[in-house]
């Protein structure tokens, strides 16, 4: 039992989040979590002869602490005797939940991670980093030999939601490898743990797959950019394209297991798939367009080109999809199913040919069919689907699941109807949205989304019952990369709005309104120095900084406030 003079403070209800600011605030946490415990004390020190001791199972995090943590501060963290009271020490312990970790850092006792998993004990990692100071974000020491003092703190915690998702969109604008690793390291230091992968579109596709060669020789490559908005009259004339290796995907892959993440696949079908047709054009709609004067499509919207509905379509993507099932073990693969034109389907022959075999009825239940197709073929491989929200029209596949992107509407159907979910509504957590109303905000796309718009982001519909509610897999942000040309881009819409996201989806808040952004604040206060240490090129609270401006470059703002539908 711990003694006083422990305060201890909870953040499952409005009174008491507001207390968690003189101790979860003094340290910046972010995300909150569930319970902090801690008096005026000296903390525990570590040094040169602070010994790191790892339980079998937390192999993962005693590598992290030795080579992220350890490099920052300039520590060795040699393997000790597990009762060394200069230590740190991971344990697993089946009390507490899966993800769930108790942090201990009690002067003369050193510091412990407990966690209900593997996972559970890396995420107290990153918590024991930020009691650190931003100095531990860094990848070598500013001052060595200097203190390095973990305040006096018991931090117990545990997720809302299993999936805390990020969607990166590496198809129109691609993602070198180092970049996709640098955002899986940010996310584990959030307490995210989905990349959701975003690897072919009408503009690119990122991912080789070794028996359709012509995908990245072809589809990986466009002869020119749109700059800013479709509408803009301007473009970058150099090509643009890349794609990940195999022996990429697996490194990605091995890196995002190591932080506890998971990676999901997306390939999108049968829409946005002007990519693949170009490299393929026997996928295309032949009887009404020619295919073979198709080229990797250079603007941005939604291309009227997409895959035709015949067998020959289906054992290509079921070959695709064997190499996915050989680089994800992910459950989970995602197939799109959101934005399908269906002009061509309506002109096509073979389509009304198909829509009549197979007794469908229309458009929407041909691209059921087409869905439920690979719902099945997914499933009989121990795998299950996942697609955009408009997989619904037509009828959902008995198996799949949604993302929820279009409002709230499409969760809400689904889990009504048993589904599993997750939320990503546009309106709340779409990233390339503007972040302010002034004119110096770059290429500004659709409504404003502030970073306090982002923190009362409620991912559970209020319309659910209880046991609806339980399909909510989670929730996700979502970056989609039309005028984000690179790095800098990628940050300054991602962040800080990621960070508020984290919060969102790790941990208990109160009620949207209810909410205390004032205390986020006072934390985000100590978190821009970590983002800083980390050269994360966030947006500024004042705004954007003169060489994060992009003068004259058109974008696309919708003034108001977004249906909140």
């Amino acid at each position: 039992m711990l003694q006083r003079p422990f305060v201890r403070t909870r953040v499952t209800d409005v009174t008491d989040l507001n207390d968690l600011t003189d101790l979860a605030s003094d340290s910046g946490l972010i995300p909150a979590p569930v319970a902090v415990e801690g008096p005026v004390g000296r903390g525990v020190e570590l040094d040169a002869g602070t010994a790191l001791w790892a339980a079998p199972g937390t192999e993962d995090t005693e590598r992290w602490l030795r080579s992220t943590l350890g490099a920052a501060l300039g520590l060795p963290l040699p393997a000790g005797p597990e009762d060394a009271h200069n230590s740190v020490r991971l344990c697993l312990d089946d009390s507490l939940e899966p993800e769930g970790y108790r942090l201990s850092a009690v002067t003369d006792r050193g510091v412990e991670i407990r966690g209900g998993s593997p996972a559970g004990v890396f995420w107290g990692a990153q918590t024991l980093r930020q009691l650190l100071g931003p100095d531990a974000f860094r990848r070598a020491p500013l001052r060595p030999g200097a203190r390095h003092v973990v305040p006096h703190r018991i931090v117990e915690d545990a997720p809302r939601f299993g999936w805390r998702g990020l969607m990166l969109d590496v198809a129109r604008h691609f993602m070198p490898k180092d970049g996709v690793l640098r955002y899986l390291d940010l996310m584990a230091a959030h307490k995210l743990n989905v990349l959701h992968f975003h690897l072919t579109d009408d503009q690119g596709w990122r991912i080789e797959i070794e028996r359709y060669p012509r995908l990245t020789e072809v589809g990986s490559w466009r002869a020119r950019t749109k700059i800013g908005h479709r509408a803009s009259p301007l473009w970058d004339e150099r090509p643009h394209g890349g794609f990940y290796t195999q022996d990429d995907i697996r490194e990605i892959v091995a890196y995002a297991a190591e932080r506890h993440i998971t990676v999901v696949p997306e390939i999108d079908v049968p829409g946005h798939s002007q990519a693949a047709i170009a490299a393929y054009p026997e996928l295309g709609n032949t009887d009404v367009i020619d295919t073979t004067a198709l080229c990797v499509w250079d603007n941005w919207g939604i291309s009227p080109n997409v895959l035709a509905p015949t067998d020959n379509t289906l054992r290509f993507y079921e070959g695709v999809f064997e190499e996915l099932l050989d680089l994800f073990p992910s459950r989970f693969v995602h197939v799109g199913g959101d934005e399908c034109l269906k002009d061509q389907w309506r002109r096509s022959p073979t389509a009304q040919a198909r829509i009549a075999e197979l007794g469908v009825g229309d458009e929407d239940g041909l691209q059921a069919w087409f869905i439920g197709h690979f719902d099945k073929w997914l499933t009989a491989r121990g795998r299950r689907l996942i697609g955009w929200d408009e997989i619904l029209e037509g009828g959902l596949a008995p198996g799949a699941a949604v993302s929820s992107w279009r409002g709230y509407a499409g969760g809400v159907a689904a889990a009504r109807a048993g589904h599993d979910v997750v939320m990503c509504p546009e309106q709340h957590v779409y990233l390339d949205y503007r972040q302010d109303v002034d004119d110096d905000e770059p290429v500004p796309i659709a409504y404003v989304r502030t970073l306090e718009d982002v923190f009362r982001f409620e991912p559970v519909p209020s319309e659910l019952t209880p046991e609806q509610a339980r399909h909510v897999l989670g929730a996700q942000a979502n970056v989609w990369t039309e005028v984000m040309e690179d790095q800098a881009r990628v940050d300054y819409q991602t962040f800080p709005r990621l960070v508020a996201f984290a919060e969102v989806a790790w941990s208990s808040l109160p009620a949207s309104q209810e909410r205390d952004f004032a205390d986020f604040e006072r934390r985000m206060a100590v978190h821009y120095r970590r983002l800083d240490a980390l050269g994360v090129g966030y947006r500024p609270p004042s705004g954007p900084l003169p060489w994060q401006r992009r003068p004259g470059v058109l974008g696309r703002p919708i003034e108001g406030t977004p249906p909140n539908r």
